[in-house]
């Protein structure tokens, strides 16, 4: 069984060169996940992936079941787990095609499933999220781009918005001025739902597009293709590297 698995993102919807060894359907209380589990051998080493947002990419931000995509993997015997995501850059260092290892989040979702503690209680639960993602499988994915060659920024404060509509410019001076130097739409609740399950977590982020206001003109779906697939190509090479220490 794999102790890594990779939540694939935007533009990261099959794991390339991965070679499958078996789909497995996981039923959850929570309904069901967002695709059958990929079971698989990469570089040599057992990875398990799942896409986010479907395979074929139909499910929105806000309509994922992350409880029930959390639930499976450690259900499965998932240890560690990699959320890749397709982000805006607010910050001066995140420009289009960067990639950065969060270590930061916001988050100003609304009406998603955020946790599993809320029925049937013995006594209430608080988690610890002061760091939200996980030292020590951020310092491996750090590692990772260092062996691997991959430029990365090793910080960053992701601010989770609702979705699936992009922000406003004034929405995105308002996240600047809050601290966050990227946005995206599955940041929350998936970091907290791994933090309440003892999943060691962290987040994969590649800048696709300056944010709302920070570019020059429109956001156009060209744009965010087109650092996406520059992009996602360097997360493989991470990955690769990072299964090794993993």
């Amino acid at each position: 069984m794999s102790a890594l698995a990779i939540i694939g993102g935007s533009g990261f919807n099959k794991l390339e060169t991965l070679e499958i060894v078996r789909r497995e359907v996981v039923h959850t209380p929570y309904g069901e996940p967002s695709a059958p589990i990929t079971h698989g051998v990469f570089r040599g080493q057992d990875v398990v992936f799942l896409p986010r947002h479907g395979t074929a990419h139909t499910i929105p931000p806000h309509k994922v079941n992350y409880r029930a995509n959390m639930w499976a993997l450690k259900h499965i015997g998932v240890k560690h787990v990699i959320g890749v995501a397709a982000v805006g850059g607010i910050g001066p260092d995140m420009a289009p095609g960067v990639i950065a290892i969060p270590d930061q989040i916001i988050d100003y979702t609304y009406g998603r499933d955020h946790t599993y503690f809320e029925n049937d209680l013995s006594h209430v639960t608080h988690i610890d999220f002061t760091e939200p993602y996980t030292d020590s499988l951020r310092e491996r994915l750090i590692v990772a781009a260092h062996a691997s060659q991959v430029a990365i920024v090793p910080h960053g404060v992701y601010g989770a918005t609702q979705g699936p509509r992009l922000e406003t410019a004034m929405e995105i001076n308002r996240l600047d001025r809050d601290g966050c130097t990227l946005v995206g739409m599955t940041g929350m609740p998936e970091t907290a739902l791994a933090r309440e399950l003892g999943l060691d977590y962290a987040c994969c982020a590649v800048v696709a597009n300056w944010a709302a206001g920070r570019g020059d003109g429109p956001i156009t779906m060209a744009e965010i293709e087109k650092y996406i697939g520059q992009g996602m190509s360097r997360v493989v090479c991470l990955i690769a590297a990072l299964v090794g220490i993993i």
